[in-house]
């Protein structure tokens, strides 16, 4: 299976990255719809679409709006945008309204509910993360390869969500905060670079990949990944249109 990340930056876009945008293109699987989703279309490979939204922020959703152009029709009227139905009459209401963004959108949407089953053999469960105004995360796993996504929350060795992801192959998860700064991150609903490793550590996942950096440090340089790497060492840092085959 081949993760591909199209947006690896929070809050807003800088030069080097796109906000909250990862794809499975074989699955036909796309999770959070940030800026980074006018790079679908580079890595289509399937008629039709599943796009898996944490939460409703803007730098996670303003992609949606892209669809139209990035995909072609018969692609979008098979596209289906799940998230949880508070936040899809959000979306409907508000990003989707006649002052904003006056053009029906072709695609579905569909309120979690359960598990759900992908095309492929593939299944998408999501489970409860402390956000402000709310959100989730996922976990995706195929008969041979598992990926859990967490972002916009607060990582603790010891988080409620840890079991959701315990195991995985890999674990791609927010960092904000590259240094300790505990307050803000409470404060935020976000996450320290450190405190990530942790949990990955505890929760024996095979490889940590960050995401969702502060968009002021835009350079990769600037980010020393040496003292998360003490604490688990298979982690790297996300950056736009990086590949992983896991």
């Amino acid at each position: 299976m081949k993760l591909v990340l199209l947006g690896t930056g929070g809050y807003y876009a800088n030069d080097v990255r796109h906000t909250a945008c990862l794809m499975l293109p074989e699955a036909g699987v796309v999770l959070d719809a940030g800026s980074g989703m006018f790079r679908v279309s580079d890595y289509l490979s399937t008629d039709r679409l599943d796009v898996f939204l944490t939460h409703v922020h803007l730098d996670h959703v303003l992609g949606l709006t892209y669809l139209l152009a990035v995909v072609n029709a018969e692609v979008l009227k098979r596209t289906t945008v799940h998230g949880e139905a508070s936040k899809l009459d959000a979306i409907r209401a508000h990003l989707f309204s006649d002052a904003i963004f006056p053009v029906t959108p072709a695609f579905q949407f569909k309120s979690l509910d359960g598990a759900t089953t992908l095309p492929d053999g593939g299944t998408v469960r999501h489970f409860p993360l402390w956000h402000p105004g709310g959100s989730v995360g996922y976990r995706l796993d195929w008969p041979s390869a598992s990926l859990a996504y967490v972002t916009d929350t607060r990582a603790t060795a010891d988080a409620e969500y840890k079991e959701w992801i315990r195991g995985v192959n890999v674990l791609v998860h927010e960092a904000y905060f590259v240094d300790d700064d505990e307050q803000m991150a409470t404060l935020t609903g976000h996450s320290c670079l450190n405190d990530a490793a942790e949990l990955a550590a505890s929760a024996d996942v095979g490889l940590l990949v960050l995401v969702h950096v502060n968009p002021q440090i835009c350079r990769d340089e600037e980010i020393d990944l040496a003292p998360a790497r003490k604490i688990f060492a298979n982690t790297l840092l996300g950056t736009d249109r990086m590949e992983i085959e896991f």
